[in-house]
C-alpha cells in the first residue's frame, strides 16, 4: 500500500498556530521564557503614554533667575482649607497619623510603602526623615517653561496636589532637580506611576520636555501602555491673594 502523502506546509503552519491559540502558548518566547518581540504594546486611549505625544520637545533654557521664591512662599494654603500644603500632603499620604491641635498640624505617622525606596518610614515632626517633593521639580519646571508664568501660576505649579508626593528624605535629596533622563526611582514597581505623574504636570501646566527626557519618559511607559494620566490636583491659578518675588 502507498505511504500517504506528505502533510502540506501551509496546513501544518495553520495547525500549529490553531494548537497556540487553544493552548495560549505563542511562539515569541525562548526555552528560558524570555520574550523574542520587543514590539512595545500600542499606547491605549487616556494613557500617560499617549499623553507623551502631545508633549512639546525642546532645549532646557538657562537656570538664570531662578529662585525657590519665585514659586511664591513654601507650603502656601492655596486651597484655602485652613492647613499648609505640606500638612495637606502628609495628611494624605501617611497612614495612623498623629494630628497637634486639631486636624492640620501632623506630628507623627507612617509612609507605609515609600513610592522611592519600597520601605517603610516612621514620620515624627522636627526629626523627619520624609521629605514632601516636586514630582516635576521646580528649578527643571523653571528651565521647561515657568520661567515665563505669571507668578500665580508658578504658585499654583508649587503646590498642586498632582505635583506632590510623600518620599525618603534621602532618596529625595538625591534626585535633586532630575527629570526622567537623569533620574529615577530605585523601586521599579513605582517607575511608571512616578513618569506619569510627570506626564500629567507637565501636560497639565503646558511646561515642555527635553529629547532625552521624552526618550526615557517613553522607555519606562512601554513596559506600562495602558498606565492612566492622573488628573485632578488644584487650579492652574494660585488665588489673587498670593504673590511670589
Amino acid at each position: 500500500m502507498p505511504s500517504p502523502a506528505p502533510f502540506p506546509l501551509a496546513a501544518t503552519a495553520t495547525a500549529l498556530a490553531a494548537l497556540l491559540t487553544l493552548t495560549g502558548c505563542t511562539p515569541d518566547k525562548t526555552r528560558d521564557g524570555r520574550d523574542t518581540d520587543t514590539t512595545a504594546s500600542p499606547a491605549t486611549a487616556g494613557s500617560a503614554l499617549r499623553a507623551v505625544a502631545a508633549l512639546d520637545v525642546k532645549g532646557r533654557a538657562p537656570k538664570t533667575g531662578y529662585a525657590r521664591s519665585r514659586f511664591g512662599s513654601a507650603w502656601a494654603d492655596t486651597d484655602g482649607n485652613g492647613c499648609d500644603t505640606r500638612d495637606d500632603i502628609l495628611r494624605r499620604d501617611l497612614r495612623a497619623t498623629v494630628f497637634r491641635g486639631g486636624d492640620c498640624v501632623v506630628v507623627s505617622g507612617t509612609l507605609a510603602r515609600d513610592p522611592y525606596t519600597g520601605e517603610a518610614i516612621r514620620y515624627t515632626r522636627g526629626r523627619s526623615k520624609v521629605d514632601i517633593d516636586h514630582v516635576v521639580a521646580l528649578s527643571d519646571a523653571w528651565q521647561k517653561g515657568a520661567g515665563r508664568w505669571p507668578a500665580r501660576k508658578r504658585i499654583a505649579l508649587a503646590n498642586d496636589p498632582l505635583n506632590l508626593i510623600a518620599v525618603d528624605a534621602s532618596a529625595n535629596r538625591r534626585k535633586s532637580d532630575g527629570d526622567a533622563a537623569t533620574w529615577l526611582p530605585a523601586y521599579r514597581p513605582y517607575r511608571c506611576t512616578y513618569v506619569a505623574h510627570q506626564v500629567a504636570v507637565k501636560k497639565k501646566y503646558g511646561l515642555w520636555v527635553t529629547g532625552a527626557e521624552k526618550d526615557a519618559m517613553v522607555r519606562v511607559l512601554n513596559s506600562c501602555p495602558q498606565e492612566r494620566l492622573p488628573g485632578g490636583g488644584s487650579p492652574t491659578q494660585a488665588p489673587a491673594r498670593f504673590s511670589a518675588k
